[in-house]
């Protein structure tokens, strides 16, 4: 069955191939020009009316392409648009200069590259261009002024309404219209205005002069928009009938100046073509490589109601003859498709008569094939259906056992209560005792602390759950903002007091009473200001400001603390996030939490945070009560009690940071030294009041001061958190394990995360042990006390005989190369009496202190005595040969005198060096 598959592929392929070559074959490419137009602006009638005659000229040349570009009256734009174009591989380029200028440069640019240039209506200032096509704005202005007089008798007063300013258009056709006149000494110019080439802006500066409008008897317009405009401004005064119009520009089509000559609205219009038809026909005659002229000057007349109706059957008979010419070459193209659809056909025909009999045979193996498949994928789908319904079943079942879970969960979650208030109750008991507290006082507030720190994740889930099923409502009473407010900052005062933190309330005004569920607002309150304390470093500032704005009361609870990243902050109201530098860790519920209860208000609660700038939080309350239902609205009063007990829950867990003891100098220091990195405060008191019993203990509260605090006091054991505020307790060990300064220190990895995968990634991290919290102290005790005795065992191999030649059972590839660098380095130096411990440490990289400790820790002796003790086992190999003397061999393995070395020797052996050589031989 493959095989023949196979077969009806390779086929297919070849035919494919046989179709593809004869279509190129047959196919006539037709290639054609890319023309590039760059028009200064594209919006009023003149310039349409241009773009229009190009496309009708160019539907006569088949296969050439328009490129079209606006530039909407800037030259800035135009001089990018020309560069666009010449990156677009065009044959020519057509353009209508906004500026002469401006433009000048980059016409003079594509002229330079061989690219023919057309410049069409108004000119560059430079004459480096192939042709120039446009009528003569003199002239046409000359001849406005003859049919002038011939109109008007030769006599009367003129207005002349001019274009913009400044352009080269308007003072042409100005000084032509002047010269027209001129034989007319009866005519005179009585006012001159300009109309900026629009409609309006003639219309408004008519208004102006309307006084002289009355001996008007002719107005002349430098285009038919403005002709147009004073013909309006004239009807509204009543002189439409008296006073004649001419402008300029005769265009054909609706809206144009034939259209207003035939409606009587104008009088006449002078002819300005635009010079589309010549523009393109000149571009194909210079592609074309046949004679052209460069100076391509358009001829006018004059259009009145004696020839209008000539020009329109004119232009209507034009347009159906293009309109004939596009029908016939849509004709053609289907034509020349037709055929080429045959040729095509006729070619397939063929090769289908050769391979017919092979195909049909394999048609009808494929048929049979087809049906096989069918069947199978009929079963599939079945077998996927079943599939389908019964992973909707079991998520069905999942979500009822998840709920299930969770309403489990929440019930239970009550249930702590009860046993949190038995411990609670007695623990306050023990601690207004006295003796007890004396005794056992900072244990129980440790108890006491996390304690309250239960009841109130426990409460914040009870009621993130009710909110959850839409369970819980709210009970809005009228009440006294501030006073609520402050009543709640007092509650923060001690602790901030503790820090020098200045907690302040500032009020605008006087503030009505609002609207809310004190029972719902303190918590959010609380949750604010317990965060603001703990992210607040001391000395630092915590203000609470309200005002009323927009029919709204905004409280702003602003820190400078730490502040939050961008991403932080669109995150902190998802339920159970975290921050990454949270190194006092919550339940990720409160925030989420205090969003969901200002909803409950109709309110909001949103967040402003830079990093190291600082944190707002905003809390919005509408006024009045017209937001809450007749439900939610009630008459209780304030329950202080409440309000005292969410005090306790909120400000007990607010603490500083951990104290550094001052050290006793007349105490006596512990022979091994622990260093804890933990981030969460109460851990690493604890940690650090236990382990200090026996071991010299030095702390760290985030990943960056511990890796510091590692390579400076070079400690015997290292005891980590997996997560830390900055890195990972997993990438400390790595850094500290790949360091040749701290590669030697046992690392014992502490976390919550206790599946099998993060135990055998914690380990691979190079961690010496891994325990899970919450762990026994005396397992974490036995634990640290194992690694050290067994890295005290290890020392037993490193502190044997040491030579060049000899493979050291170094089980840490560093802690190896470091013995070999350092055993070699004093091998180099022996007899070198002046040979110290600073020049070792400056070849092998690392401090003094440094390389005491690890010397210590991995030889168990200090350098001095190391290198006292190989200088003396070299000696001892020395005195086995007879070629050196006693004094040779003093210089050879540095010691200063003969005496100095017999008097050491002796020490060592208890022989001098004299006896001992004798006694060898």
């Amino acid at each position: 069955m493959h095989k023949n598959l196979h077969i009806y592929k390779r086929f297919l392929i070849v035919i494919i191939l046989l179709i593809a070559l004869s279509s190129c074959v047959n196919k006539t490419k037709e290639s054609g020009y890319r023309i590039g137009f760059s028009q200064c602006v594209g919006s009023d009638l003149w310039r349409k009316t241009m773009l229009e005659e190009m496309k009708m000229e160019l539907s006569l040349h088949q296969g050439a392409e328009l490129i079209y570009k606006d530039a909407n009256n800037d030259s800035k734009v135009q001089a990018s648009q020309v560069k666009q174009l010449l990156n677009e591989n065009i044959d020519i380029l057509i353009i209508s200069p906004n500026e002469a200028r401006p433009l000048t440069p980059i016409v003079e640019q594509a002229y330079s590259k061989g690219i023919p240039v057309v410049v069409i209506d108004r000119k560059i200032s430079s004459s480096s261009y192939t042709a120039y096509v446009g009528a003569d704005n003199y002239q046409i202005g000359k001849m406005a002024g003859s049919y002038a007089g011939v109109i008007s008798g030769g006599s009367g007063n003129i207005v002349e309404i001019m274009g913009l300013p400044g352009s080269s258009p308007a003072i042409e056709r100005q000084r032509g219209f002047a010269e027209g006149i001129s034989k007319f000494t009866g005519l005179k110019i009585v006012n001159q205005i300009y109309g900026d080439w629009l409609k309006g802006n003639a219309k408004q500066q008519l208004s102006k002069i309307r006084e002289v409008l009355g001996e008007t008897k002719l107005i002349f317009a430098h285009n038919d928009q403005m002709a147009q405009g004073a013909k309006e401004i004239l009807d509204q005064l009543g002189l439409g009938k008296k006073i004649k119009i001419i402008g300029i520009d005769g265009l054909p089509g609706q809206g144009g100046g034939i259209q207003m000559i035939d409606d009587k609205v104008i009088s006449a219009s002078v002819l300005y073509p635009t010079g589309g038809k010549e523009a393109i026909s000149t571009a194909f005659r210079i592609l074309n490589k046949e004679s052209f002229v460069k100076e391509n000057i358009l001829q006018s007349l004059v259009i009145d109601s004696s020839n209008v109706k000539l020009m329109m059957l004119q232009w209507n008979r034009f347009s159906s003859q293009q309109k004939d010419i596009e029908r016939q070459q849509e004709l053609l193209s289907e034509q020349q498709s037709l055929f080429e659809s045959q040729q095509l056909i006729l070619n397939i025909t063929v090769v289908t008569l050769v391979l017919s009999v092979v195909f049909g045979g394999l048609a009808f193996f494929s048929l049979l094939e087809n049906r096989k498949i069918n069947k199978r994928l009929e079963a599939n789908n079945h077998e996927i259906l079943d599939q389908r319904n019964q992973l909707i079943e079991m998520s069905e079942k999942a979500e009822r056992a998840t709920e299930a879970k969770l309403n489990f969960f929440t019930n239970i979650s009550h249930e702590f209560r009860t046993p949190l208030t038995l411990i609670l109750s007695p623990l306050e008991d023990l601690l207004k005792d006295e003796k007890v507290n004396a005794l056992a006082g900072q244990h129980l507030r440790l108890i006491q602390k996390n304690v309250y720190r239960l009841l109130r994740m426990i409460n914040q889930l009870i009621d993130y759950r009710k909110i959850e099923h839409e369970k819980m409502d709210v009970r809005v009473t009228k009440n006294d903002l501030i006073a609520f407010i402050r009543e709640i900052v007092d509650s923060f005062k001690h602790s901030a007091t503790k820090k020098n933190i200045d907690l302040r309330l500032i009020s605008s005004g006087n503030i009505a009473d609002i609207w809310f569920d004190v029972n719902k607002l303190d918590k959010v309150l609380f949750n604010l200001f317990s965060n603001a304390l703990k992210f607040t470093p001391a000395n630092g500032t915590i203000h609470i400001t309200i005002e009323t704005r927009e029919e709204a009361v905004w409280v702003r609870v602003r820190d400078n603390g730490e502040g939050m990243s961008t991403e932080e902050a669109d995150h902190v109201f998802e339920h159970f996030y975290q921050a990454s530098s949270n190194s006092q860790k919550g339940s990720g519920l409160g925030l989420s939490l205090s969003k969901e209860l200002m909803k409950l208000h109709h309110g909001d609660l949103s967040v402003e945070s830079k990093k190291w700038q600082g944190t707002i939080f905003t809390i919005k309350l509408l006024l009045g009560s017209a937001h809450f239902s007749d439900a939610e609205l009630v008459n209780d009063s304030i329950l202080k009690e409440e309000l005292y007990e969410n005090a306790r829950i909120y400000t007990m867990d607010i603490e500083d940071g951990p104290s550094v003891k001052n050290q006793d100098h007349l105490m006596v220091l512990k022979d091994q030294t622990i260093l804890v990195i933990e981030d969460n405060f109460d851990m690493l008191n604890y940690l650090s009041d236990k382990l200090s019993k026996e071991f010299e203990v030095y702390i760290a509260n985030s990943g960056e001061n511990g890796l510091n605090s590692a390579y400076e006091q070079v400690p015997d054991l290292i005891i980590c958190d997996v997560v830390l505020p900055d890195f990972s307790g997993r990438v400390l060990s790595e850094r500290l394990k790949s360091d040749l300064r701290t590669s030697h220190i046992p690392i014992i990895l502490l976390t919550a995360q206790g599946s099998l995968e993060q135990q055998i990634n914690g380990m691979e991290s190079m961690a010496d042990a891994y325990i899970i919290k919450p762990f026994n102290f005396d397992h974490l005790e036995a634990t640290v006390k194992n690694l050290l005795r067994n890295r005290f065992l290890l020392k037993s191999h490193y502190t044997s005989d040491i030579s060049s030649s000899t493979k050291q059972p170094v089980s840490k590839t560093l802690d190896k190369k470091f013995i070999n660098d350092f055993s070699g380095i004093v091998e180099q130096n022996l007899s070198n009496e002046n040979f110290s411990v600073d020049e070792i440490s400056k070849k092998l990289g690392i401090s003094r202190v440094q390389l005491y400790r690890k010397v210590k820790a991995l030889l168990d002796c200090s350098v001095t005595d190391y290198i006292l003790n190989r200088r003396l086992k070299k000696a001892k190999y020395l005195l086995l040969n007879d070629r050196y003397s006693i004094s040779e061999i003093t210089y050879m393995v540095g010691f200063s005198s003969p005496n100095y070395f017999s008097t050491v020797f002796k020490s060592k052996y208890g022989m001098r060096p004299s006896e001992f050589k004798k006694n060898q031989v």
